[in-house]
């Protein structure tokens, strides 16, 4: 069973861990001052290991952004993806975001379709 955690704050490790597994092993990194300024982020656990991470980054008004979706490989096709953008979105509207952004390769479409965004103009879907 996947339980969803909101805002987590994983340490580094685990954080990495998960990273080079879904980005195909980028150099390590620190998290922390990322996630302290973030409007939220989410974690998908899995027999209590992180196997599935969102961020929501913000411009501290109403634009919020969602980047870094990520699941472990040994994971995909199961939902979990869409399970923390719909969530990520959820917070992220009732923490005042009016607008979400998201960028994404094209092979992503249906995932963020799914999960309710729409092509505009801006790449943006309205919240309110």
């Amino acid at each position: 069973m996947i339980e969803l955690r909101i805002d987590p704050f994983p340490p580094t490790a685990e954080l990495n861990t998960l990273w080079s597994a879904a980005w195909v092993a980028p150099a390590p990194r620190d998290f922390t001052p990322i996630l302290s300024r973030s409007l939220t982020h989410i974690g998908a656990y899995h027999d209590n290991q992180l196997v599935g991470f969102v961020n929501v980054a913000w411009d501290g008004g109403i634009h919020a952004f969602i980047l870094d979706t990520s699941v472990h490989p040994d994971m995909r096709r199961q939902g979990i993806a869409t399970r923390l953008v719909r969530e990520a979105t959820r917070v992220a509207r009732e923490r005042g975001a009016e607008w979400l952004h998201v960028d994404f390769e094209s092979h992503l479409t249906g995932l963020y379709r799914a999960c309710g965004f729409r092509p505009t103009k801006a790449g943006l879907i309205k919240l309110v």
